[in-house]
């Protein structure tokens, strides 16, 4: 999810941690708590100060590693020891569980994503995204800011208002689950263009009733399109590149960090009068006609790489961003 959302969960999980007579009973209980859960909601995405090294090493590695197994007990024990050290007198064991909670929360929510986490390493390296809930989604947002604003004004109390929320998010999580493996389900049969050895994928968006629709064919072909309101439209379709400058620009660290991350990479070649730029596109992430997120090399006649780029930009800022010196 966006940081927004992971905010007003750790928010919310303050809210619920009242539920605890431990934690209500104490003095400092709510405070060390709250601090706990919104710091929890979090730090598995404290990997963004990656950025500062490169845009490569931050697209490698976020959700990765600090999503992992081992990072939510090493999260935990991190944000438990230094509250527990600031408020001595707070149960540590109770603290600790909000805390868990809360990083589980964040990892969880971030598994529906279309983007998704590698949150099964050491067991698996493999990125798990399941393409149910849009990484921004006004009902979970804007539920949390009702149930906030009713907590802060004191028109209900906490002990009720967040057990109705989360019972009520629990049955929205299932209801879109059931609702995709349904369309996943139907999608193909309602194909005319079917070839054998397609593969759909829906992707959310912002509307409950409308989806995204890749449909990746054996010949290097993506249909990218949509399904709202029980109709399928095709919008685009896209041939990638087989090409030695499309191997080539596998040796830089930019377009490896692109591989690794997305399950939907397309390249394309388009000669220059000093080389070459490959341009690999997600495929899942098409925006007004668009593919922000890229990864971009610019190669010699040689096949040896002059410029590269990873990142989201849109296709004005990008040739800004590349704009070649004169040779």
């Amino acid at each position: 999810m966006d940081s927004g959302t992971h905010l007003v969960f750790g928010l919310g999980l303050g809210g619920l941690a009242l539920t605890d007579p431990v934690i209500s009973s104490h003095p400092y209980g709510p405070l060390a708590v709250l601090i706990g859960t919104v710091l929890g909601s979090q730090a598995p995405d404290a990997d963004t100060v990656l950025r500062f090294k490169s845009n490569a090493d931050y697209i490698k590695n976020h959700r990765g590693l600090s999503h992992s197994l081992p990072a939510l007990a090493g999260w935990t024990a991190l944000l438990t020891v230094i509250l527990s050290l600031s408020f001595r007198t707070v149960p540590w064991t109770h603290l600790m569980l909000w805390i868990l909670l809360a990083v589980l929360v964040h990892v969880a929510t971030d598994l529906f994503n279309s983007y998704g986490t590698q949150a099964f390493r050491p067991f698996t390296s493999k990125w798990i995204a399941w393409n149910i809930i849009h990484i921004f989604d006004p009902v979970i947002f804007l539920s949390h800011i009702a149930a906030i604003l009713l907590w802060m004004t004191g028109w209900a109390e906490p002990r009720v208002i967040f057990p109705v929320l989360y019972s009520l998010l629990a049955l929205y999580y299932g209801w879109r689950t059931l609702v995709h493996r349904r369309l996943a389900a139907k999608l193909p049969g309602t194909d005319p263009d079917r070839r054998e050895g397609d593969r759909y994928t829906l992707l959310p968006t912002l509307s409950l009733s409308r989806w995204n629709v890749v449909r990746q064919s054996s010949d290097c072909r993506y249909g990218i399109g949509e399904w709202d309101s029980g109709k399928l439209v095709w919008l685009e379709t896209t041939k990638c590149d087989d090409d030695p400058a499309v191997d080539a620009s596998k040796r830089t660290k930019e377009v490896q960090a692109f591989l690794n991350v997305t399950p939907f990479p397309c390249a394309q070649v388009k000669p220059k009068s000093w080389g070459y730029e490959v341009r690999w596109v997600d495929i899942r992430y098409r925006h007004r006609r668009q593919y922000p997120f890229v990864a971009v090399v610019m190669m010699d006649a040689n096949l040896a790489p002059l410029q590269s780029y990873v990142g989201w930009l849109s296709d004005d800022r990008l040739e800004k961003r590349l704009r070649m010196n004169t040779y």
